[in-house]
C-alpha cells in the first residue's frame, strides 16, 4: 500500500471538519451520499463555514480573556477541538432544519419555492400524512395500519405497520394479536392514505 503524502494528510486534516459535518448530515436525513467528487466539494463548502464560525469564536473567547476571565490560551489543539465540535454541531442544526423542512416551509409561505426538504416526493408525503394507509400487494392484497416505519425510497426497504388489518371482500382480518407486521416495498403496488377519522369510526362501529 503506497504510503501518503505529507501534502495529502495536511489537506484531509484541514477537510476533517467539512467532511465530519457532512457525515453526521447523512447520517440523519434521508439525502443519499453523492459521488466522491461532489463529497470533496461539499467537504470543501462546510470546512469553509466551521471555519469562520471558528474564527468568530475564537474572536469572542479572546474578548472574554482580555476583558474579564481566561479560559485559558488559545492553541492550534484548541483550534481543531473547536472545528470538530463545531461540525458535529453544525451537522446537527442542518439535520434538523431538513428534517422539519423549516427552511423550505419559509420559502413555501413567501413564494420563493414550491419544493420540500425531503430528497423526494416519496418521503415528504409520508412525512405529511400522517395517517392510516393500505398498501395494495400483489395478488390483489390489502392491508390497512398505521405506518410507524416506512421506507425512505420507493424502490427498497420496509415498511411497518401497528394496528393492522387485512381487507378483504367480505370480511376484514384485523390482526389484534400482533404489535405489528413488516411488507417489504418491493411487493407494494401503490399505497392508498385513508382520510383521517374514517379508521378511528370504523373500529368505533364494530
Amino acid at each position: 500500500m503506497p504510503e501518503l503524502s505529507k501534502d495529502l494528510i495536511a489537506l484531509l486534516g484541514f477537510l476533517a471538519p467539512g467532511f465530519l459535518m457532512a457525515w453526521v448530515f447523512y447520517a440523519f436525513t434521508n439525502f443519499i451520499k453523492p459521488a466522491q467528487f461532489e463529497r470533496i466539494v461539499q467537504a470543501v463548502i462546510f470546512t469553509v463555514i466551521v471555519k469562520v464560525i471558528v474564527a468568530i469564536e475564537e474572536f469572542f473567547l479572546v474578548l472574554i480573556g482580555t476583558k474579564w476571565f481566561a479560559l485559558g490560551q488559545w492553541s492550534t489543539d484548541v483550534e481543531l477541538a473547536a472545528a470538530l465540535t463545531t461540525a458535529v454541531v453544525l451537522g446537527l442544526i442542518f439535520s434538523v432544519a431538513i428534517n422539519r423542512d423549516w427552511l423550505h416551509k419559509l420559502l413555501r409561505r413567501v413564494g420563493g419555492s414550491q419544493r420540500s426538504a425531503d430528497p423526494s416526493e416519496w418521503g415528504h408525503i409520508f412525512s405529511t400524512y400522517q395517517q392510516f394507509v393500505v398498501l395494495h400487494l400483489s395478488e390483489d392484497r390489502r392491508i390497512m395500519g398505521w405506518p410507524t416505519v416506512w421506507p425512505s425510497s420507493p424502490e427498497s426497504g420496509h415498511f411497518f405497520l401497528t394496528s393492522a388489518a387485512w381487507l378483504g371482500e367480505d370480511v376484514d382480518v384485523d390482526l389484534v394479536n400482533d404489535e405489528g407486521i413488516v411488507v417489504s416495498v418491493k411487493d407494494v403496488k401503490f399505497v392508498e392514505f385513508v382520510k383521517k377519522g374514517l379508521k378511528e369510526n370504523e373500529q368505533s362501529k364494530t
